[in-house]
């Protein structure tokens, strides 16, 4: 069996998959067969993206359904998560990319209460929320994993990012944790951590207009080694290979696509 045709068959829900790196994900899912329930929040953009996963499906046997729900909110979640279950007959794989986080990187003191708790919502609970409800659904099934999408904000501290990081720092927790709660059930539990990552939602959102965040990431920019920051394909690739089984005994882990910006972190 190549490295494709290992996902032909398998049941897989992407949380965020309507664009960007969720939906970079899922096309390359598909290509190999999977069928994919993707989730996001605006009814035109997931329509056009599960027409064009329909297309890929047609030539290679897997099928793309879509579900709308916003997944900071447990009960949106586990309805995603039924109707999932519902349309594809089971779960082997969850991907929690979540939605794009609220609240622009600022300084803390020039934070308000509502900005702390929309972190707070957007950039934990979104992802965790699936998670949780997917557990039952996973636990029996060989080769089941999850994979958690979070920012390197949580392994180095950066200025502006006080409240991204403190969420991204919890993901990353979380995913060591439950992994280890989970190893019984042979349900592996892995992270992938984000630096400014091309082709999504959040770099048209920073780059888009003049902005404190503009300014702090512009000087990003001219600091990566290899010339460029990585892509959504990038990091798609990457969440495909923890959530294989090429990684059938990688679990508990977190890795960085982050171009060389940056090393070390926990």
């Amino acid at each position: 069996m190549t490295e494709t045709e290992q996902w032909r068959g398998k049941k897989v829900l992407i949380t965020g998959g309507t664009s960007g790196t969720g939906l970079e994900t899922a096309r390359r899912l598909l290509a190999g067969g999977a069928h994919v329930v993707v989730v996001g929040r605006d009814a035109h953009r997931g329509q056009a993206a599960v027409e064009e996963l329909r297309t890929l499906a047609a030539r290679t046997g897997g099928s793309a359904h879509l579900a709308l729900g916003n997944c900071a909110q447990y009960d949106e979640s586990a309805r995603v998560v039924a109707e999932a279950v519902s349309e594809l007959g089971a779960l082997d794989v969850v991907i929690s990319a979540g939605a794009r986080g609220e609240g622009d990187p600022k300084p803390f003191a020039d934070m308000t209460p509502e900005e702390i708790h929309r972190g707070l919502t957007t950039r934990f609970l979104a992802r965790v929320h699936p998670v949780h409800a997917a557990i039952p659904h996973l636990r029996g099934r060989e080769g089941a994993s999850v994979v958690l999408l979070t920012t390197d904000a949580g392994r180095h501290a950066t200025r502006g990012e006080s409240i991204v990081g403190a969420y991204a720092a919890s993901v990353i927790a979380f995913t060591k944790t439950l992994a280890r709660e989970l190893s019984r059930d042979r349900v592996r539990v892995n992270a992938v951590s984000m630096t400014l990552t091309s082709g999504t939602q959040s770099w048209e959102t920073i780059f888009g207009q003049e902005s404190y965040q503009k300014d702090l990431f512009a000087k990003a920019l001219d600091r990566f080694p290899f010339g460029t920051a990585p892509s959504a394909g990038d990091v798609a690739q990457a969440v495909v290979f923890l959530a294989s089984a090429g990684a059938a005994h990688v679990t508990g882990q977190t890795l960085s696509v982050n171009g060389g910006l940056s090393f070390g972190g926990w």
